[in-house]
């Protein structure tokens, strides 16, 4: 009756019966003899067939597959040259293929990693572009799709662009925030280059300038997904699936003439998706988000963030820089220094070794306009700016009446009153060289002789001390004439 209850046949139970006895087993067992410690006892494995047939190196073949146009077969015709030049015996292509696909099969294992609300926000590009219609030539155009999704909730955002390119991917994100009405606190791109720039290894990944510019006025943390590695983002990624299902196949028949119709479309469309209930789960991606993210998300800053152009400038000979046609100045100390430019639509501002030197409101319309700060001006171009006639007739006035009388009618000896002014500088200056009382008395001499004096004739005056001098009195009588006597001279006295 044993066989028949056991399913197995007499032989094998007589078999186990004798190695009982050969191993002093009775009944009952003891605890220490499991399960396993009887099958070792009682049917202890064979020694396995040892292979003389050359293994392939799984890590060297897994390597090469991801580099592009390398395949399987081309790797199995160099392990054969391998096993040929080692005199060693080959696989057949089916087993070389089986042990590659047993090795794959341990790298595809999986993590589940639980998120919480609000924490990540998931972004890229859809893999199929939209069509739109120009309206004059009828030329279609692609519309790429941007993808933003919450981790946590799976709620998304799409928006179409007319590219890829670095202005679309930072007014996808603005455009993003603005839809979930909060910030993530961590944000996971793919390795494009609007995102990574010389991505030399997933540890270290130098964002781009513009990227993380944007990360820093919203508050929040880059963290780019590892090179060919999609489940570092499997929500995006699988949301992108769900976006090309139920947003591009659903208006694959309808005409767009405009970014603009295409958007309001994928809006209408985008909101059925939001609100559709989960297959394997409560509620819908609208309805999570609103209930458990929406009011952990960090808020928005106080206004969006302002997409900048980084440039390079040399400051010319003038301390100004050009700027898409326009000037701006910088402190002249920099002449002839390269330095960094960020541009927005509003703002020019300059840095030199990370350290911001000058800031502009940005010009617009002609070309050639200039935007100049006083102070970086040299202290001999700032007081040329300050060259007017007033200057000029309160300076005259505070040497003397006359001088003044001067100024005056040298500022109206011209047409343009500009033209008189380095005449009038080189006047008053000459305040400096000899004292104030000897020039007002020089501009009063020359007063004399005509009413519209010049500069030179002034000068003229002071070099010949033809002007009043001060230690001499004009009222004092002359003390000239003989007076030595005429004995001196040889006369005889009577």
């Amino acid at each position: 009756m044993v066989p028949y209850s056991c399913g197995v046949s007499k032989k094998t139970v007589n078999k186990v019966i004798r190695l009982a006895q050969e191993n002093n087993l009775a009944w009952p067992l003891p605890e220490t003899k499991t399960d396993d410690v009887l099958a070792q006892m009682f049917f202890s494995p064979t020694t396995k067939f040892q292979s003389t047939k050359r293994m392939p190196n799984v890590e060297h073949i897994h390597k090469e597959l991801l580099r592009n146009g390398v395949s399987k077969k081309l790797l199995w015709t160099e392990y054969l040259e391998e096993c040929r030049l080692c005199n060693a015996s080959p696989l057949m292509y089916s087993q070389f293929c089986y042990y590659i696909q047993k090795d794959e099969q341990k790298r595809r294992a999986s993590m589940h990693i639980s998120r919480k609300p609000a924490e990540q926000v998931e972004v890229d590009w859809a893999g199929d572009p939209s069509k739109i219609i120009d309206p004059d030539t009828g030329e279609l155009t692609k519309a790429y799709l941007f993808v933003g999704v919450m981790t946590y909730s799976q709620y998304a955002f799409v928006m179409a662009f007319v590219n890829e390119k670095q202005r679309a991917w930072i007014r996808a994100h603005i455009c993003m925030y603005e839809f979930f009405g909060g910030v993530a606190r961590i944000l996971v791109p793919d390795n494009c280059k609007t995102a990574v720039v010389h991505n030399k290894d997933w540890y270290t990944p130098q964002l781009n300038i513009t990227y993380h510019e944007l990360a820093e006025h919203y508050g929040t943390a880059i963290i780019p997904a590892r090179v060919r590695a999609p489940k570092d983002k499997p929500n995006v990624e699988g949301t992108v699936g769900n976006i090309s299902t139920w947003i591009t196949a659903a208006l694959r028949d309808e005409q767009f003439f405009s970014l603009f119709e295409l958007n309001q479309a994928i809006r209408a469309k985008l909101d059925e998706f939001n609100l559709r209930l989960f297959q394997k789960k409560e509620g819908s991606r609208y309805a999570l988000f609103h209930d458990e993210e929406l009011p952990l998300l960090m808020p928005l800053p106080a206004v969006p963030y302002e997409l900048a152009d980084w440039k390079t400038a040399t400051v010319l000979f003038n301390y100004h820089i050009s700027v898409d046609g326009m000037l701006y100045s910088v402190p002249y100390e920099y002449i002839g220094r390269k330095v960094d430019v960020r541009a927005t639509d509003n703002v020019i501002e300059i840095f030199y070794n990370h350290k911001r030197i000058a800031s502009h409101c940005r010009l617009h319309g002609r070309k050639c306009q200039y935007s100049t700060i006083r102070e970086h001006m040299p202290e001999d171009h700032q007081q040329y700016l300050e060259w007017n006639g007033d200057r000029f007739r309160k300076w005259a006035e505070d040497i003397g009446p006359f001088t003044s009388k001067v100024i005056t009618a040298i500022l109206s000896s011209h047409k343009i009153e500009q033209q008189s002014y380095r005449s009038c500088m080189g006047l008053l200056k000459l305040s400096e060289k000899v004292s104030v009382e000897r020039l007002e008395a020089a501009c009063k001499k020359a007063l004399s002789y005509t009413s519209t004096p010049s500069c030179r004739s002034i000068k003229t005056i002071l070099s010949t001390k033809m002007a009043y001098d001060p230690s001499k009195s004009a009222d004092k009588p002359k003390s000239h004439g003989i007076t030595r006597g005429a004995a001196y001279y040889g006369r005889k006295q009577p």
